[in-house]
């Protein structure tokens, strides 16, 4: 049985962009994002359980499942682990969003500047709407 996932991913929970945006965009658009056809929306981020499990209570997470990738080996397979100490956050997953097709990457945004130590914290394709957009015009 063919299954459909959409993966984001953030870089540490409780700055602005991920707490007040990221994932409750995701949360707010759950419902229009799953009609097209999605099964499973999962947020990964290089984290513990432990901490995921406590921003997804902090944020209501009900919609987004949230994946702890501990020691970053998946975020690092896929080649979006960076160096994020210039913000004091050590080793990262880059900002992407990325629709998974019957295990098969059908669609992935990356945000611009991949680097280490990125002076910048680009956030303007692996957002909700714009993955929304992707679907719809895809169906």
């Amino acid at each position: 049985m063919a299954s459909e996932w959409l993966f984001f991913r953030y870089q540490v929970p409780l700055p602005p962009t991920c707490s007040s945006t990221h994932l409750p965009r995701y949360e707010e658009l759950s419902e229009e994002i799953k009609a097209q056809g999605i099964d499973q929306i999962l947020c990964i981020s290089v984290n513990d359980a432990f901490v995921m499990f406590q921003w997804g209570k902090q944020q209501g997470a009900k919609e987004v499942f949230l994946l702890p990738d501990g020691n970053g080996e998946f975020t690092r397979k896929m080649g979006m682990l960076v160096d994020k100490s210039n913000l004091g956050f050590g080793m990262r997953s880059w900002r992407y969003s990325m629709v998974v097709n019957d295990g098969q990457i059908e669609k992935m945004f990356i945000e611009a500047d991949y680097s280490d130590n990125c002076p910048t914290d680009p956030f303007e394709v692996s957002d909700a709407d714009t993955i929304l957009t992707y679907l719809k015009s895809a169906s």
